[in-house]
């Protein structure tokens, strides 16, 4: 039978101060769930966190703390107010989606003044590096969250499992693509990515990572470049030059950058992955680069064009043996249609049959507008007069002929509507005398 009921802070032996951590109720293992009933029914119980055992033999029940002030318990029920530091997520808890999570933590802290207007604010999505979430820019931008303060940012990053929150936003026009980034909790915004097996570190609000090249980031780790030596004009982290040196054997790489945020970044990350030592970087315009006959492989990963890179990959090329140029480039395309798209092997164009090992076959990509196995004609003319500009540089240059294969095209991804961004890998090889 249930005694009667009395404030928390009446029994004896029940503390009267706020505990620190999620609050709770700590009784023998006998009367948990008793307890435990008993605080639903009331509407006290936190449901986000399970039962769990705590020192002294004991069942701790967690509490909604915006509702200690309302407590009252059976006399016969023996318990003690304490905090739980490391609370254990209750099963239904586990099975809410992190939006869900996010959501619901919200309306505690907002209590009556969620609205339809600020749920629309809260994102669905957002970026993760490690501990720290990366929200978009038009996140929490109504004037309530401002009313916050401090008190947003850390219920946002308990609620995503986080320790840090920055805020995306507009790229600068400085020619670097540098981020505008608001590191909203945490002291700094160093943070540790893994892509591939591949340890990239960075400063978010210093430097942009593109998860958007992953395809071309595993195509160029499966390259066959033992023994060679790689200019990478555009290094930026290391997007390129890392999967070069790890996975595709790349006996040297010269690694080019001016942005000296994203210089800090590779270097820390040649390190974190041991291989420094086969690594050069080149702070400054890779316009200006004073390396000559060099490479076996240029990569020029800049978009919209790498255009104005395409002089310095040509003289960095050995002179006597020539190389592969990946040449990364935005094409406008028109909407495909079904006549409209060339099957490659249609056409018997060199990238059917290309030396070298190189890969020569269209991928095998879905995609919206992206067919993988399709060269459109827009890709294709492009691909044709860069390959006749490039050898028309390298005879230039050198006073003799050279030759251009186009071995493949490479569609990454949707850059805006009808606007694709390809690589195109290009070999060139001098023109041995007959």
């Amino acid at each position: 039978m249930e005694g009667t009921e009395v404030p928390m802070a009446v029994p004896t032996g029940v503390p009267t101060g706020v505990p620190t951590g999620v609050p709770a109720l700590a009784t023998e293992p006998r009367f948990a769930q008793r307890l435990r009933q008993r605080l639903e029914q009331e509407r006290l119980l936190d449901g986000r966190y399970g039962l769990q055992r705590v020192p002294g033999g004991r069942v701790a029940v967690p509490l909604l703390p915006e509702k200690l002030s309302q407590l009252c318990l059976p006399r016969e029920v023996p318990c003690e107010l304490l905090g739980i530091q490391d609370p254990v997520p209750s099963r239904a808890a586990r099975r809410r989606s992190p939006a869900q999570r996010l959501r619901e933590e919200l309306r505690r802290l907002l209590g009556p003044g969620w609205s339809g207007e600020l749920e629309r604010d809260v994102p669905h999505a957002w970026q993760r590096h490690g501990d720290l979430v990366l929200l978009s820019e038009d996140s929490f931008r109504a004037e309530p969250w401002e009313r916050l303060g401090p008190a947003l940012w850390e219920t946002v990053a308990k609620a995503l499992g986080a320790r840090r929150v920055a805020r995306r936003g507009r790229v600068m026009p400085d020619g670097m693509r540098s981020p505008r980034v608001t590191l909203l909790l945490g002291q700094h915004g160093w943070v540790e990515h893994v892509d591939n097996g591949i340890r990239y570190t960075f400063d978010v609000t210093k430097c942009m990572f593109s998860p958007g090249n992953i395809t071309e980031k595993l195509r160029v780790a499966s390259l066959p470049c033992s023994g060679e030596v790689v200019v990478d004009l555009y290094a930026g982290i290391g997007y390129f030059t890392l999967p070069f040196l790890v996975h595709a054997g790349a006996a040297f790489v010269h690694a080019c950058e001016w942005n000296s945020h994203a210089v800090e970044a590779l270097h820390r990350s040649l390190v974190l992955n041991g291989v420094r030592d086969r690594c050069h970087i080149h702070s400054g315009d890779s316009r200006q680069l004073q390396l000559r006959d060099v490479a076996d492989r240029v990569n020029l990963g800049l978009i919209p064009s790498s255009e104005e890179g395409w002089p310095v990959a040509c003289r960095v090329l050995k002179k006597d043996t020539g190389g592969v140029l990946h040449i990364h480039h935005n094409v406008e395309t028109r909407p495909a249609t079904p006549q409209s798209a060339v099957l490659l092997a249609e056409r018997g164009s060199p990238e059917a049959a290309g030396p070298g090992g190189e890969a020569q076959h269209p991928p095998q990509h879905g995609g919206e507008e992206t067919p993988g196995a399709r060269l459109r004609p827009e890709w294709q003319s492009w691909a044709e007069g860069t390959a006749t500009h490039i050898q028309g540089l390298l005879a230039e240059l050198h006073g003799a002929p050279w030759r251009s294969s186009v071995l493949h095209v490479e569609p990454v991804k949707s850059y805006a509507p009808h606007v694709h961004h390809l690589v195109l890998d290009l070999e060139c090889r001098p023109v041995l005398p007959v």
